[in-house]
């Protein structure tokens, strides 16, 4: 499905994106949004695994090219999607001490020019992006009444994957 396409970009800057799952920094990511993310504060690390695991496209920022060797992640952003009608990019960040170097909008262009993602109905939820993500032509939700959302019932995700809060 996936197969045949790039999953490595590199920049003049020494920065490296790859979408290859096994070079995530799994205890980078938990910290940041464990820790640092005002959406997910204290999820489980059971569960940040499990959506990264289901979800079709990660991406790893690496400071060096993680096929070449060590490489330090210093960015995440993962997306679900069924690659032809709706994608949902969400946990996108990037390290603070890495923050001002345009790692953010060169992950969002990587992502949006995905070809089987690009032409999808691309959805996020933010507080404080909103210029950033304007950018890769994302907008407020027109005709909010005819949407539906079941809200997020963490107690209940928690109990699915038998865990204690």
């Amino acid at each position: 499905m996936l197969d045949s396409e790039q999953t490595t970009w590199i920049n003049n800057d020494g920065f490296s994106i790859s979408i290859n799952k096994r070079f995530l920094d799994i205890e980078l990511i938990y910290h940041f949004l464990s820790n640092e993310s005002y959406w997910v504060k204290g999820m489980a690390k059971e569960l940040v695994e499990a959506s990264i695991e289901s979800s079709i496209l990660c991406y790893g920022v690496y400071e060096g090219n993680p096929n070449n060797g060590p490489a330090k992640q210093v960015g995440f952003a993962r997306v679900v999607s069924d690659l032809v009608r709706f994608s949902w990019l969400g946990d996108v960040f990037v390290i603070p001490e890495y923050r001002g170097r345009g790692l953010s909008k060169w992950l969002l262009h990587v992502i949006t020019e995905h070809p089987k993602l690009k032409g999808t109905s691309f959805q996020l939820a933010t507080k404080d992006a909103h210029s950033l993500y304007s950018q890769f032509g994302f907008k407020p939700l027109g005709e909010v009444g005819n949407r539906m959302a079941r809200p997020l019932n963490l107690e209940v995700v928690y109990k699915g994957y038998k865990l204690s809060t």
